[in-house]
C-alpha cells in the first residue's frame, strides 16, 4: 500500500507539524495581557483599551481598516512599552514560547533596537536584553515538551540614517544571537539604496541580510534589493508576481527578474495574512503564493505581525490548506524551503532538516497507518493469526 500523504492535515496536525519562520516582527507579536501590564507598570496611559481582549480586537481591526495611519499606530502602542530590559527580556521570552507551542522548531525574530532607546537604554543593552529573552523562552519551551532556537535579525528604518551603525551592531553580535540584518517601513520614496554603505559594509564582513521589499513598491524594490544591495532574501517579494504572464490557456511566461529570482533560488518571505490587510492580495485564494509553490519558487511562509494580523503559523497554514488543498508534502516543502534559506550554517540548516523536519512530517505521514480499525473487521488466515 502506498502511503496516504495526499490526505488533507488536520487542524491539530498542522499545529505540530515542525515549521519554519523567517519573517516576523518583535514588536508586532507581543500577547495583548502582556501590553496591558507593561502599560500598566510603566505609567503608558495611550491603549485605547485596557482589557486584554477589546485590546486584541482592536489591533486587529485596525490592521484590517485599510487606513495606514490606524495601522501604525498599532506599532506606537507596542513599542511604547518595550523600552526596558525586563519588558524586552519579557516579550522576547514569550515570543518563543508562543511560537514553539504552535510547532515552530526554529524562527528569525527581527525587530529596530532604535526604535527601543527612550527609557535609556543603549543599542547594545537592547540586543542583549532581547537575546536573553530568547534563551529565557527556549528554555521555558524546552519545560514544556516543545523544542525551538530563535534567532535575532537587527533592523534598520529605512526611513532613518543608522543602517550601517546597526549592521555594525549586528556584526559584533552575529556570534551572539544576531544572525542578520533587515531593512524596514514604508518603500515608496526610500528605496534601499539610501543604504548601500550598510549592505556593502555587510558583504565586506559576509554576513547575511534581508531587506523588505515587493510588498508596496512593486518590482523596482525588489530589483534594488537584489542588484543594487545584494540581499540574500526578499522580506515579502510577494509583487514578483508582477513580472509573471499566466495566458488563457493556463501557459506560463516569466520575465528576467522574475527568472532570476527563481533560477538564483532566492527565498521568498511571504506572508499571506498581512498581504490581505496591506492590499498586496485580495484573498488567500488570488495570493501569488499558489502559483509560485506550481512554479518552485523558493517560496516560504511567514506571519509578519501575530498581534495585528490574529494569526500564528498555524492558522497561516490552515489558511493555505483550506485554499489550495495543500498535503502535509505541501507543508514539508514550504518549511525545508525556509530551513534551506535560514541564517545559520549550513550543517545546522542540514541537521535541522534532516533531523527534526523530515522527521516530524514523517510520523505525521504515517499516523494513518495507527487509525482505529473498525470492530469486527479484523481479517485472519485459516490458522486464526493474522494475515501478513
Amino acid at each position: 500500500m502506498t502511503s496516504e500523504t495526499t490526505t488533507t492535515p488536520t487542524p491539530d496536525q498542522i499545529r505540530r507539524a515542525p515549521k519554519v519562520l523567517l519573517h516576523d516582527h518583535l514588536d508586532g507579536g507581543l500577547r495583548p495581557g502582556t501590553i496591558v501590564e507593561l502599560a500598566r507598570g510603566t505609567g503608558y496611559d495611550g491603549l485605547p483599551e485596557t482589557e486584554p481582549d477589546k485590546l486584541g480586537v482592536w489591533f486587529r481591526e485596525s490592521a484590517d481598516s485599510g487606513s495606514l495611519e490606524r495601522y501604525l499606530e498599532t506599532f506606537r502602542h507596542t513599542c511604547a512599552v518595550m523600552q526596558t530590559r525586563d519588558a524586552l527580556i519579557r516579550v522576547a521570552a514569550e515570543c518563543a514560547e508562543d511560537l514553539a507551542a504552535d510547532g515552530v522548531v526554529y524562527a528569525e525574530i527581527r525587530y529596530a533596537p532604535e526604535q527601543h532607546l527612550e527609557g535609556g537604554l543603549t543599542l547594545e543593552e537592547v540586543v542583549e536584553a532581547v537575546n536573553e529573552g530568547f534563551r529565557e523562552g527556549e528554555r521555558r519551551a524546552r519545560e514544556n515538551g516543545h523544542r525551538i532556537r530563535v534567532g535575532a535579525l537587527l533592523t534598520a528604518m529605512r526611513h532613518a540614517a543608522r543602517a550601517l551603525e546597526i549592521a555594525e551592531l549586528a556584526n559584533r553580535y552575529r556570534d551572539l544571537g544576531v544572525v542578520g540584518f533587515d531593512i524596514a517601513g514604508a518603500e515608496a520614496g526610500f528605496p534601499p539604496t539610501r543604504h548601500l554603505d550598510a549592505f556593502e559594509y555587510l558583504k565586506r564582513e559576509n554576513n547575511h541580510f534581508t531587506i523588505h521589499a515587493g510588498e508596496a513598491f512593486g518590482l523596482p524594490s525588489i530589483w534594488q534589493a537584489l542588484q543594487w544591495c545584494g540581499a540574500d532574501r526578499l522580506g515579502h517579494g510577494v509583487r514578483i508576481i508582477d513580472d509573471i504572464e499566466v495566458a488563457e490557456d493556463g501557459t506560463v511566461t516569466l520575465g528576467r527578474l522574475a527568472s532570476y529570482v527563481r533560477d538564483k533560488r532566492i527565498p521568498l518571505e511571504l506572508c499571506p495574512t498581512s498581504n490581505l490587510q496591506t492590499g498586496a492580495a485580495s484573498s488567500y485564494a488570488e495570493h501569488p503564493i499558489g502559483l509560485l509553490r506550481r512554479l518552485h519558487f523558493r517560496a516560504t511562509v511567514n506571519t509578519d505581525n501575530r498581534l495585528m494580523s490574529g494569526t500564528s503559523m498555524s492558522i497561516e497554514y490552515e489558511h493555505l490548506v483550506k485554499t489550495f488543498r495543500y498535503t502535509l508534502d505541501d507543508m514539508q516543502w514550504f518549511t525545508v524551503n525556509a530551513m534551506k534559506s535560514a541564517f545559520i550554517p549550513f550543517d545546522e540548516r542540514l541537521a535541522m532538516i534532516n533531523d527534526v523536519i523530515k522527521p516530524g512530517y514523517a510520523e505525521l505521514k504515517a499516523e494513518w497507518l495507527f487509525r482505529q480499525s473498525p470492530v469486527g473487521r479484523a481479517v485472519t488466515s485459516d490458522s486464526g493469526s493474522a494475515e501478513g
